[in-house]
């Protein structure tokens, strides 16, 4: 386990950060923008749980609640593992496999099977859940591309940017089914939808 007996160490004020095993690299290089985005992303699941967590108990929002608790924990191994340089591994160290992407899978096909046909995309918004869960899609969205930034300069496990790409569809079906089953909000793209009177006078 990770053991944080300080929080500030000062050794970042020059610009550069700590990896695992040690190496330290700029702040702005592709690896820590990477892992940096996973973080956001996590940030902004929790902000989706409190959400979740607001409602009354039942059998939907507590399965919710354990999905959504998976997927921190599992970003946060993803994160770990994009803080470790290739060849700096340690020995216990979590690495995602394929069947991480394919428990997400399993996830979005169940909820699906709960939903009515989609005919138009979704405004991001509706309610304060909907619109927490639309965002850590886009932020998912970007965490990817920081991903396979990475990947294309360095040696990066072809298995996290599947796990990325897959939550970003899930967090998308998330919107879909909270909607469906936990009573949230939910606006449809209305394409060529005529401005409003919007004049107050």
């Amino acid at each position: 386990m990770v053991k944080i007996t300080k929080v500030y160490t000062r050794t970042g004020d020059k610009g550069e950060t700590g990896l695992v095993g040690g190496r330290r690299l700029p702040k702005t290089h592709p690896r820590i923008e990477a892992y940096g985005t996973v973080d956001e992303l996590n940030s902004l699941i929790g902000i989706v749980r409190s959400h979740n967590d607001a409602k009354a108990p039942g059998v939907r929002r507590d399965k919710f609640e354990l999905i959504l608790e998976a997927v921190q924990h599992k970003l946060f191994d993803l994160g770990a593992e994009l803080a470790t340089y290739p060849g700096d591994e340690y020995e216990g160290q979590i690495t995602l496999a394929a069947a991480d992407a394919a428990w997400l899978e399993e996830v979005i096909d169940a909820m699906n099977d709960d939903l009515p046909k989609l005919f138009s995309f979704i405004l991001p918004g509706g309610s304060p859940m909907n619109a927490a869960l639309h965002q850590a899609r886009t932020v998912c969205r970007r965490a990817e591309r920081d991903v396979l930034r990475l990947a294309a300069e360095e040696t990066v496990n072809p298995h996290l940017v599947a796990y990325l790409n897959r939550l970003s569809d899930a967090l998308f079906v998330f919107g879909r089914w909270v909607s469906a089953t936990l009573d949230e909000k939910e606006i449809l793209w209305e394409p060529g939808k005529a401005y409003p009177d919007w004049r107050w006078q």
